[in-house]
């Protein structure tokens, strides 16, 4: 790579409205372009969409070889395969985009980069039921925890633009394959001045915020749009006298290998009140929630609505968060009580 490269990443202030992740996916990759030549990819006919378009260059044609840019063709398998390929030469930093939910079409081309341990990125757009009116047809639901499932396949899913960033600056650097999990619909682009800085994602996951007076007794976990969703939850439950700490969690596979003591400093083996967050499968969530926690996720088929609405009607709500995390206080104070009066 060349020297400095990291120094053309983007910083993007904060944002109420902010941008979506595959929007700030476009801004990243158009910065890392124009520092590493390397960099060279395309999509299955949804580049406007997926925002993989490297501007000012050339589309790979037999006229101009010299262009950066791949017209790959509706045909996702072809595309996963043509970047396999392109990493396999050498020389290159391929990548390759389509909608999460077409992820599917290219599944043996995907397994192969991570069972050949090919360096090359996946850009998967319109990431959950916030796709809204395309319906469940396109309503990724199961496909995250599907990538997930595969190994040395580091899915990476962005909760704003500067973790996007930084999911893109870990992916050059990562000597296998990487999957970027991106939104359609605007995210909040966090405060990093009030709230952890965003090369936690370094880690897998890491704390954003402790809310409260003292140490946590819940702790709130998500991934991409539902961070948001589980600061702004954490904040009024705070505000009741709650301690709450709030968990980024990006990347099950990064945070998998970090050691034991970073994962107990994240998610204290003590505080079994857990909730994770996120707007796709629940399946896998329990591996860190816990026995006693709980996950707001989806496990039927997506609706057509605009994307806020069907958000609402799967629960991904505050009102929501915070119910469900009243209830599991709850649940844990009266089973530590039975299990006091056991031992008694």
């Amino acid at each position: 790579l060349p020297e400095n490269w990291e120094e053309s990443l983007p910083i993007f202030p904060e944002d109420e409205k902010g941008m979506a992740t595959r929007a700030a996916s476009g801004k990243v990759l158009n910065a890392l372009a124009k520092a590493i030549p390397e960099l060279m990819g395309g999509s299955a006919d949804l580049a406007p969409s997926n925002k993989t378009w490297i501007n000012g260059e050339l589309a790979f044609q037999t006229d101009t070889p010299q262009g950066r840019n791949m017209h790959f063709g509706v045909r996702e398998h072809a595309m996963g395969s043509i970047v396999n390929g392109m990493s396999v030469h050498g020389g290159l930093i391929p990548y390759g985009g389509t909608f999460l939910v077409f992820s599917d079409y290219m599944r043996g081309a995907v397994r192969l980069s991570a069972l050949s341990e090919y360096p090359t990125i996946w850009v998967f757009t319109h990431d959950s039921i916030g796709v809204g009116e395309d319906g469940p047809t396109h309503q990724p639901v199961e496909h995250t925890g599907s990538l997930r499932i595969i190994p040395n396949l580091v899915t990476i899913r962005p909760a704003d633009a500067n973790e996007t960033a930084q999911a893109w600056r870990f992916a050059i650097q990562h000597h296998g394959p990487v999957a970027l999990i991106l939104s359609r619909q605007n995210l909040p682009t966090i405060d990093r001045n009030t709230f952890s800085e965003a090369e936690g994602l370094f880690k897998g996951a890491y704390v954003l915020a402790d809310m409260g007076q003292d140490d946590p007794e819940l702790i709130l976990m998500a991934s991409g749009s539902e961070v948001d969703l589980i600061l702004r939850a954490a904040s009024n439950l705070a505000a009741e006298g709650i301690n709450v700490r709030v968990v980024s969690f990006p990347s099950w596979e990064i945070f998998s290998q970090q050691d034991q003591t970073y994962k107990d400093q994240v998610l204290p083996p003590n505080v079994r009140a857990r909730i994770a967050v996120e707007a796709g499968s629940s399946m896998g969530w329990h591996r860190w929630v816990g026995d006693m926690g709980k996950v707001i996720g989806i496990d039927k088929f997506g609706a057509s609505a605009p994307g806020d609405l069907v958000m609402e009607e799967y629960g991904f709500t505050v009102a929501n968060v915070i119910d469900s995390a009243l209830d599991l206080l709850q649940s844990v104070h009266l089973d530590e009580l039975n299990r006091n009066n056991g031992k008694k």
